[in-house]
């Protein structure tokens, strides 16, 4: 992982704060997340922008949470035309259609239970994998779950962290 000054840190340090904004929005749809995040510009290293990601994750409330969550959609069906989302969630791209059907009455299932989504670090993840884990996680608690989703998205944020310190240029 990259831990020193690279020319995508470099330009996330000094764009305007609204582009800056704008590029965190991408990263995590939290607005507290990604004010905290802007509040610290700039950062030395890819590794102090990862550690204060960590923590403004940790301070969130359920709300902010929940804001967070409403910027991924579920697994299996990616955001038409998300570069993103469509590779994060390649791991059910290539599943049978038994098994994406079966993972949508899952996501169904845990959408009722939870009142959101099922967030999961889908990179590098197979179908199957996913399927177990919404099977897994579904009979957890709602407090138990708030905190997995925590987990969760502090490794989604670390991944788009790192392609956006890692870019050579602009997109």
């Amino acid at each position: 992982m990259t831990s020193g000054t690279t020319p995508g840190l470099i330009r996330f340090n000094t764009s305007a704060d609204s582009e800056a904004l704008a590029t965190l929005h991408e990263v995590c749809s939290s607005s507290a997340w990604g004010s905290r995040i802007l509040a610290q510009r700039p950062y030395a290293t890819a590794e102090a922008l990862f550690l204060a990601s960590d923590a403004a994750m940790a301070e969130l409330t359920a709300e902010d949470l929940a804001e967070a969550m409403e910027g991924h959609p579920p697994i299996g069906r990616p955001k038409e035309g998300d570069a993103t989302s469509t590779r994060e969630q390649s791991g059910m791209a290539g599943s049978s259609a038994e098994l994406k059907a079966e993972m949508l009455e899952l996501n169904l299932a845990y959408q009722e239970r939870f009142g959101h989504v099922f967030l999961i670090c889908a990179t590098g993840r197979t179908g199957e994998q996913m399927r177990d884990a919404v099977k897994e996680r579904i009979g957890n608690s709602p407090e138990q779950e708030r905190e997995i989703v925590r987990t969760e998205l502090g490794k989604i944020n670390r991944i788009r962290l790192t392609r956006l310190v890692e870019e050579e240029s602009a997109a």
